[in-house]
């Protein structure tokens, strides 16, 4: 039976939260913020737009739409330019024997991602060739917990979304997989995506039988 599995991006499949984490910091730091590792947990699977308010409010910072739009830029040209060295080695322990398994089982597999960068991430880490659809932010106008991209993703796969399984390192992701009443399977911390189906702390502990299972 074919099913859709559809993938996050940042925190899943690559590790570039570390880049989105410098590059919010900086702007941080110009405004006077006090942006820390715990702070950045607020931003996961978090619109840009979104994530510049949240920072905004940890320094009761009031800002003109005008400046928002060029702290936003400025944000977005920091972190591709921590980008523009990646390679292979940037995919996350595990996720390459995954893919390759799905792809061996013509399974249908999906990227649902509120990146904006998506496509290229893919083809410098070397990946994008097992991706049958991508969804990104450049795709949907909801952010997560709102379920459209993985909807979106499942539609593009014409595979039911009750046949659908999401791999999310956030809580708005896990919570967005379940709200479509798809399978959801967190990567990260039990403590933190206790609301998901499975919960692994990376793709290294998830077994080929754990996939078959899903797929029968």
């Amino acid at each position: 039976m074919k099913k859709a599995f559809i993938f996050d991006l940042d925190g899943v499949i690559v590790d570039t939260a570390k880049y989105h984490f410098l590059a919010w910091q900086k702007i941080a730091q110009s405004l006077n913020i006090n942006f820390t590792h715990e702070d950045n947990e607020l931003l996961k699977g978090v619109s840009r737009v979104r994530s510049l308010d949240i920072i905004l409010g940890l320094g009761n910072v009031e800002a003109s739409q005008e400046d928002k739009d060029k702290w936003l830029i400025q944000k977005n040209e920091d972190y591709l330019s921590y980008l523009v060295d990646m390679d292979e080695s940037e995919i996350l322990p595990g996720v390459a024997k995954i893919l390759k398994l799905l792809k061996d089982k013509n399974q249908g597999i999906a990227l649902g991602s509120a990146s904006k960068n998506a496509r290229p991430i893919l083809e410098k880490t070397g990946i994008i060739s097992y991706f049958d659809v991508i969804v990104d932010g450049n795709d949907v106008t909801n952010a997560k917990p709102d379920p459209e991209v993985f909807l979106k993703a499942a539609q593009l796969l014409n595979i039911d979304p009750k046949d659908s399984i999401v791999f999310e390192d956030s809580v708005a992701g896990i919570q967005a997989a379940n709200i479509a009443e798809m399978v959801s399977v967190g990567i990260g911390e039990e403590t933190i995506l206790h609301e998901a189906d499975y919960i692994f702390k990376d793709f290294t502990q998830i077994e080929t039988s754990f996939i078959e299972k899903l797929i029968n």
